[in-house]
This record gives C-alpha cells, structure tokens and sequence, in this order.
C-alpha cells in the first residue's frame, strides 16, 4: 500500500527523543487507520540518532522508517528536499524530533484538508486553542513579537510564520522548496509567505507547542540573526 502520509523528520541529536516521537505517530496514525511512512534525516548526529533510528526501523517494521544519514548539518530545505526524494505519500508532513509538535494533531491536519481542500495545512500557537508550554515570557515575547514583525513586513495572513509543523501536498512543497533559500528560522517564514504570494491555499489548525524535555534547543543568536537577516531581505525583494 502507498502510504498516504509521509512524515519527514530532520534530526540533530536527539536520541532520547526519536523513540518516544515514533511511538507517538503509531499510536495516535494507527488510531486512526491512517496511512504512513516515516523518513528522518540526520546530519550526522554525534549522540547515535541516527543508529537509534535504525534500530527502530530493523526492530519495528509497521513504523515504514526510513533512515537518511548526512555527513554534517546541511540545513533544513536541503534535509526536506533528501526526504522529498525516497517519500511515497500524497501529502507530505514536517515535524521537529524535539516533541514539541505532538503528531496528536495529525489527524486534525488532514481533516482540515478534506474538509477545504486546501494546498497547506499548518499548525499555530496563535488562533484560540492554540498556545505555547513551557517557555519563559521572554522567549514568549520575542516568538510573538518576531510572528507580528514579520506578518506587518511582508503582509502575510498565517498567523504563525515561525512554526514548522506544516502538511503540504507533495506537488507544493517540491515547488516552494526551488523558491525557497533561507536558513534556520527564517526558513519557515519564508516558505509560508511564498505559498501565500503564490496563492496557494493555506489553512490553520491551532495547536499547543511544548518546549523539549531533552535536549538542548537549536535556537540562539545565531538563529535571531539569520531570521531578521532573512525578514530585511523577504521585505526588500517579495
């Protein structure tokens, strides 16, 4: 059977959350009798990500895991377009491996896509239901305020530019991600904000983020530089 769904999973050290994660899609997919397969692509993990992940598809076979190993970070398009390449499903999902996106939601992205037919469907902490748990109001304050910058800038109607748990139909994804050539954060934004220029069409479904029990987060300077790089240069150029 063509799995309906494929779930593309970029990793960075996160063993300890890979098996909670794949445990999780099973449950809540199987649940629902829910076609699917699982790609994760990892960078070359120095914590054996990517040895978990291959344990779990040798030992659990109904997951459909695939496993692509890179030799280093490669970036966030670039390890989507590596899972575009082996994905079978008609609709593709993007998730983080950090537990944050609780695939819960799954099932409610894809009724919202039959229901309205719709190109996107993505995840926002920002449209009643949604919400975010366990983050500092610092961190609360500049995630709003960096969604109403951008949303201000670039005139864009989602209301969560930022998040990454999106379901797009494979067709429009494989095109946005030629378009797209931002990095880390701004990666997200940007992709969403050409699916709207491009007028495709997009849907929301509120969802509750919860920020990682293991691990450490990927977000720092760095990551704020490039996002407001990205934004200056989305605003100058769209």
């Amino acid at each position: 059977m063509i799995p309906k769904v494929t779930i593309i999973v970029p990793t960075y050290n996160e063993a300890l959350n890979i098996p909670i994660l794949t445990w999780l899609i099973q449950k809540y997919l199987s649940k629902k009798d829910i076609s699917f397969e699982i790609i994760i692509v990892d960078d070359g993990s120095p914590d054996s990500t990517g040895d978990i992940s291959r344990k779990l598809a040798s030992d659990w076979p109904e997951l459909c895991l695939t496993v692509i190993s890179r030799p280093r970070k490669m970036g966030l398009g670039s390890a989507y377009m590596y899972g575009l390449k082996e994905a079978k499903g008609e609709f593709i999902i993007l998730l983080d491996a950090d537990l944050s996106h609780h695939p819960k939601y799954i099932p409610a992205f894809l009724e919202k896509q039959q229901e309205t037919g719709c190109d996107i469907v993505t995840g926002t902490r920002y449209r009643h239901g949604g919400g975010v748990a366990g983050w500092s109001l610092g961190r609360k304050i500049v995630s709003r305020g960096a969604n109403l910058a951008a949303s201000f800038l670039l005139g864009a109607t989602t209301s969560d530019l930022t998040g990454a748990f999106r379901m797009y139909r494979r067709e429009v994804l494989e095109k946005l991600l030629t378009q797209t050539t931002s990095v880390g954060y701004a990666f997200q934004m940007e992709i969403i904000v050409r699916a709207q220029y491009s007028k495709f069409k997009i849907q929301e479904v509120p969802i509750v983020f919860v920020d990682r029990l293991y691990g450490v987060s990927k977000l720092g300077p760095n990551e704020v530089y490039l996002f407001l790089k990205g934004l200056l240069r989305l605003f100058l150029t769209l």
